[in-house]
């Protein structure tokens, strides 16, 4: 995981598989990004080829405790097969998705 300031919104990019394993990880790591008062967050997915339940549920998790704080964790991601686990889910209905992060950027940016 790699974070970058755009301005007041924090994109954190992940790379590799999310799952049971690598799962804890993230959640510790994202933790600490918001924990740094960094509440507007765009988690760029574009090179995570698998995400499993567990995965989803850390991302779930984030979202609540960044809500509470009055921000937001939007994610971008071109996988067919991670959009799909959303979309099974309902989650995609949750989260606002984009395909790239320049689109999520700018949404964020125009909402502030």
């Amino acid at each position: 995981m790699t974070t970058r300031e755009e301005g007041d919104i924090t994109v954190v990019t992940l790379a590799g598989e999310v799952d049971v394993f690598s799962a804890p990880t993230l959640r510790d790591e994202l933790a600490a990004v918001i924990a740094a008062d960094h509440t507007m967050l765009l988690a760029d997915l574009t090179d995570v080829p698998f995400l499993d339940s567990t995965g989803l549920g850390v991302l779930v998790g984030r979202l609540k405790t960044v809500r509470v704080q009055g921000g937001e964790l939007r994610l971008v991601i071109t996988s067919d097969r991670v959009l799909r686990n959303f979309q099974i889910t309902g989650l995609d209905k949750v989260f606002r998705i984009y395909s790239t992060a320049q689109e999520g950027l700018a949404d964020m940016a125009g909402e502030r």
